[in-house]
C-alpha cells in the first residue's frame, strides 16, 4: 500500500501541483512562530518543549486520522496517505524552478535566470553571478531540495507507519529552518545566543532525522551516477561543509552529487556585500556550465526510479510467506 501511495501522489504532483499547498506549511511556519514569541526563554529546555508543542500534534493527528481510515476501509487508509504526500513531496518545485533557469540561460537573459534563482532560493542574488556560479547555485538548490522535499519524506513514510514519519520530517525540517540553531562546534555569536539557543533543539532533532537517508540518498546518487568519484568525493569532502548552511548533512549530498555529475560544487561566489563568499570546494571534474543542468535533474530522476523499486521489491519479499 505504501508503494501505491507514493506513485499515486507523485504522479498527482507531477499533473498538477496547486500553489495552495503552500500555505499549509506557511500555517505551520506561523504557529512555530507563535510557540517561539510564547516559549523562547533563551535555553534549550524552553526548545525542546516547544519542539514537542509543534511537533506532536500534527503527527498524532495524521497517525489517527490514517489509523480511523485504515480500520473503516484500507482504501481510506491509503486516501490518506496519498493525500498527505501530496501536500509534503515536491519534487515539481524543484524541477519546474531548475527549468525556469535553464531556459534564462539558454535565453542568454542573465538577469532573468538571477530573478529565478532568487525567488527560488528565497532571498536576493548578486548582479556579478555570471551564468556559471547561477548553474552551481542552481545545481546545489536542487539537489538539496530533492532531499528534503522527496527522498527524506520517503524515506520517513515508509519507515514510520501510515503518514506519520512524512509528517515528523517535514516539520522537523521547518522548524530547524524558522528557528536557527547554531551548529555543532560553532560558538554563536553572543546577539543571538538567545535564539540559537532555544533553536538547538530543532537542529538537533533534524540533524538525527537526517542521519541515514542522506547517506542513502548520497548512496543512490553514487549508484545511478558516477559511482567511484561520488563515493571518493563522499569520504573526503563531507566534513569540508561541517561549518556551512546545512552542516554535514548537506556536505554528504552535495559531495557525492557532484562526484556523481562529475562537476565541481561550492567554491568561491560573490555576493550582494561585494565580499565573496568562499565555500569549500565539493565534487570533481569539470567546472559547472549550464548545459548540466538537465543531467542534474536526471541524476535525481533516476535516483527516485531505483528507490521505487528498492520499496517494490522489500514489499514483495513481504507479501512472499
Amino acid at each position: 500500500m505504501s508503494l501505491i501511495a507514493i506513485l499515486i501522489a507523485l504522479g498527482l504532483e507531477q499533473w498538477r501541483a496547486f500553489d495552495w499547498r503552500a500555505g499549509v506549511e506557511r500555517a505551520f511556519v506561523r504557529y512555530a512562530r507563535a510557540l517561539e514569541r510564547k516559549l523562547n526563554g533563551g535555553t534549550r529546555q524552553h526548545g525542546v518543549i516547544a519542539v514537542v508543542a509543534a511537533v506532536a500534534p500534527p503527527v498524532v493527528l495524521c497517525a489517527v486520522a490514517f489509523w480511523i481510515a485504515d480500520a473503516v476501509h484500507p482504501a481510506l487508509g491509503l486516501l490518506v496517505n496519498v493525500v498527505v504526500l501530496y501536500f509534503l513531496m515536491g519534487f515539481r518545485r524543484f524541477s519546474h524552478a531548475l527549468s525556469a533557469i535553464v531556459a534564462a540561460l539558454a535565453a542568454n537573459d542573465l538577469p532573468a535566470a538571477r530573478r529565478a534563482l532568487a525567488a527560488w532560493r528565497g532571498g536576493s542574488a548578486s548582479a556579478d553571478l555570471g551564468s556559471a556560479d547561477i548553474a552551481r547555485l542552481a545545481i546545489e538548490r536542487g539537489l538539496v531540495d530533492a532531499y528534503r522535499q522527496v527522498f527524506a519524506v520517503l524515506f520517513w513514510f515508509v519507515v514510520l507507519p501510515g503518514p506519520a514519519g512524512a509528517v515528523l520530517y517535514r516539520a522537523a525540517a521547518l522548524l530547524a529552518e524558522e528557528w536557527k540553531g547554531p551548529l555543532p562546534g560553532v560558538e554563536p555569536s553572543p546577539v543571538v545566543q538567545s535564539r540559537s539557543e532555544f533553536g538547538l533543539p530543532a537542529r538537533a532533532l533534524l540533524m538525527a532525522l537526517d542521519w541515514l537517508p542522506v547517506r542513502l540518498t548520497a548512496l543512490s546518487f553514487a549508484v545511478v551516477g558516477d559511482f567511484e568519484d561520488a563515493v571518493a568525493c563522499w569520504r573526503t569532502q563531507a566534513a569540508r561543509w561541517a561549518t556551512q548552511d546545512g552542516g554535514l548533512t548537506i556536505g554528504v549530498l552535495l559531495a557525492a552529487g557532484g562526484g556523481a555529475l562529475g562537476v565541481q560544487l561550492g567554491g568561491m561566489l560573490p555576493t550582494l556585500s561585494g565580499d565573496p563568499d568562499v565555500r569549500p570546494d565539493l565534487g570533481l571534474g569539470d567546472p559547472v556550465e549550464p548545459d548540466v543542468l538537465p543531467s542534474a535533474v536526471g541524476l535525481v530522476w533516476r535516483a527516485v526510479v531505483l528507490w521505487l523499486l528498492v520499496i517494490l521489491l522489500v514489499t514483495i519479499a513481504n507479501l512472499v510467506p
